[in-house]
């Protein structure tokens, strides 16, 4: 790991660290609380996905959209109006409305071919946004002068890994340059973050072999065909296997390239001395 010990992690002139784990245990939380602390860059993969590597094809997806309608055709065929994604650290809305759900497209579902292929672009975008963290790190601190750096993942990046391959090209080249910190969640968590997303379902990205089983079976328990399937009853349906999916995944990636935290103690943060100690407490007692 790049800080082996509690000594080690104080004394680092620069900290360097990644979050992982589901989304909602607080690494955004924390992320803004080290940012506003003045002497932190904050890396968001999500927001780099939406940027850099999926904004052509979130905006091509718009204006495909607005082709439909004769009014606002002939205004972009003559380049009149413009159409973007507003994208933001509070609003990644425009990465996940283009990911979009599978099924009956009536209900505003996609084929699910095309769900597919919007899937497997936004696994490169992720791997490629992933690997630009060290490229970040020497940006963050050559072109704007911030000594630490958080790199913000999404709950995804699990699903593109092999943890237990000790050359994993993804994983050793984040470990490298990050302390790589998960943020784990207990079952109260976890029946907390299947309320919420019961409440309002969002697009999510899945790993096509595990996307390809939950197809199957939810045509098969549910007798219906694919142009049939509700796209928020098959995501509803598929989150909490999905969650239970990437647990084993996150445990892995923790033993064997960091470190554990709890989502307790993460929202028990208010500054960054308190993020410091906690991490400085966790390097002791799991070194």
């Amino acid at each position: 790991m790049l800080y082996n010990s509690a000594k080690e992690w104080r004394d680092a002139p620069r900290k360097r660290i990644l979050f992982f784990g589901m989304s909602g245990l607080g690494k955004t939380y924390v992320s803004n609380i080290l940012r506003d602390a003045g002497s932190w860059f904050h890396y968001s993969i999500d927001y780099r996905i939406g940027t850099r590597y999926m904004g052509e094809y979130i905006t091509d997806n718009a204006k495909a959209e607005a082709m439909k309608v004769p009014f606002l055709r002939d205004l972009l065929l003559t380049d009149s109006i413009y159409i973007g994604s507003n994208i933001s650290f509070e609003n990644l809305t425009p990465v996940s409305t283009y990911l979009g759900k599978p099924g009956d497209t009536a209900r505003g579902g996609l084929p699910i071919e095309e769900y597919r292929r919007r899937q497997e672009q936004f696994r490169l975008a992720e791997i490629h946004a992933l690997l630009d963290t060290e490229y970040f790190i020497d940006r963050s601190e050559r072109l704007y002068g911030y000594p630490n750096f958080i790199c913000d993942t999404g709950g995804s990046i699990c699903e593109w890994v092999d943890p237990s391959n000790p050359d994993d090209p993804v994983l050793s080249e984040l470990a490298k340059h990050s302390l790589m910190i998960w943020i784990k969640g207990d079952e109260a968590h976890t029946e907390e973050l299947i309320r919420r997303f019961d409440r309002a379902p969002k697009p999510m990205s899945y790993q096509p072999e595990f996307l390809a089983r939950m197809w199957t079976a939810y045509l098969s328990e549910n007798n219906c065909m694919e142009e049939d399937v509700n796209p928020d009853t098959f995501i509803r349906w598929t989150y909490a296997k999905a969650m239970a999916h990437r647990q084993p995944r996150y445990q892995a990636m923790a033993d064997n390239w960091g470190i554990t935290v709890t989502a307790e103690q993460m929202a028990a943060i208010r500054d960054a001395e308190d993020f410091t100690s906690l991490i400085a407490e966790t390097l002791e007692m799991q070194g």
